[in-house]
């Protein structure tokens, strides 16, 4: 009876199995790519910064520490690719959100109002955060744009 059931839900299950979508989501590869041209960035504007790199959720998937980078500068990393993979946008968003007087938005899930974080966007997917911190605010932007590009390019 059991080996009768089996082979009955056996072609349903492979079928189901089958039909699940691919989803895409960030390499190790495609993270070295991105960490690779933030340090050169970072390199050739002579700071020293942290970088971090976040899943889709907001998961760490890389974080490096620059020699000279200060401590704090490990959770402000952390803190704005979170906001940028959790809203899918860059966390100078959020600063300017409050800048314009808008308060309600500290209480919101990994909301960090501080430029630096920008959205990993593939194909119209939010795949993950990236950040730097530990420069100025707008450089800090531009070492995390250098590792998208470089993604994006690819």
């Amino acid at each position: 009876m059991f080996k009768l059931l089996a082979m009955l839900l056996l072609p349903t299950m492979a079928l189901q199995a089958a039909d699940l979508p691919s989803k895409q989501y960030l390499s190790l590869a495609a993270i070295k790519t991105m960490v690779a041209a933030s340090e050169v960035k970072a390199k050739e504007l002579n700071v020293d910064v942290t970088i971090c790199v976040v899943d889709e959720s907001g998961n760490l998937l890389f974080l490096e520490k620059g020699e000279g980078a200060a401590l704090n500068t490990i959770q402000f990393a952390q803190k704005k690719a979170r906001h940028a993979a959790f809203y899918g946008s860059p966390s100078k968003d959020g600063a300017d959100a409050v800048k314009k007087g808008n308060v309600e938005v500290l209480a919101f899930p990994e909301f960090f109002p501080n430029q630096g974080g920008l959205p990993i966007r593939v194909d119209g997917h939010v795949l993950g955060g990236i950040s730097a911190s530990g420069a100025k605010s707008e450089i800090d932007e531009a070492i995390a744009q250098a590792g998208l590009d470089a993604l994006l390019k690819k």
